[in-house]
């Protein structure tokens, strides 16, 4: 089955289970790559267990509608981020105003809402980039665009994520609100394996439009 189905049948039995209201609010969750190549209760040798069903549920208690699966085997990145788009898409045509939608990836699924920065062209949207640019990217992804609500997370001892600044500038989408938080847990990647309140909340209050998080 082709990965657009995957996500087609996952939306809609978020949205049947849900419904859509207009102040409804959404988070597409794209997790690490870990677990993408692993089964949930797989450990990681340095980091542990991807604690998946965990990050999903602080984000509900929130109040957030959240659309997220377990993706399987190594996905293309932007071919998946289309898929993702025509999601978001169909929320906005049944009603659901940019601004209340809100990408959020952490290792590999943040280079896949990159991704969809970049397709969906939308500087309404919001995006939590979590862990995931480097430096090179700027050379070996140059087709990255940023555009919308930008906040990036990112750990001081996590070699696999730094700022991201340069990036937004050298992104031609007008960018209203551009944020970076510098963790410092001592974690390095293995930070966002888990629902840290660090990353957690802020990415909560970035998703209710609160574009002021410390």
């Amino acid at each position: 089955m082709k990965i657009s189905a995957i996500i087609g049948m996952v939306f809609c039995s978020i949205l049947f289970e849900c419904g859509t209201e207009n102040d409804d609010r959404f988070i597409f969750f794209l997790h690490n790559r870990f677990l993408e190549e692993h089964e949930l209760n797989e450990l990681h040798p340095e980091f542990g267990r991807t604690e998946y069903n965990e990050i999903i549920s602080e984000f509900k208690k929130s109040g957030l509608k959240v659309i997220s699966e377990k993706r399987s085997g190594n996905v293309n990145a932007r071919e998946y981020a289309i898929g993702i788009v025509t999601q978001i898409d169909s929320l906005i045509k049944n009603g659901t105003e940019p601004k209340k939608i809100t990408v959020v990836g952490t290792s590999k699924g943040g280079y896949i809402a990159q991704y969809i920065s970049t397709l969906a062209n939308n500087p309404d949207l919001n995006f939590v980039f979590i862990g995931s640019f480097r430096n090179s990217d700027i050379e070996n992804i140059p087709e990255i665009n940023y555009c919308g609500n930008i906040l990036t997370i990112y750990e001081k001892t996590d070699p696999f994520g730094v700022s991201a600044l340069e990036r937004k500038n050298t992104s031609s989408c007008k960018i209203d609100h551009f944020e970076e938080i510098e963790l410092n847990t001592g974690l390095e990647h293995g930070f966002l394996f888990k629902p840290l309140k660090e990353w957690i909340e802020p990415t909560i209050q970035w998703a209710n439009g609160n574009y002021t998080v410390k």
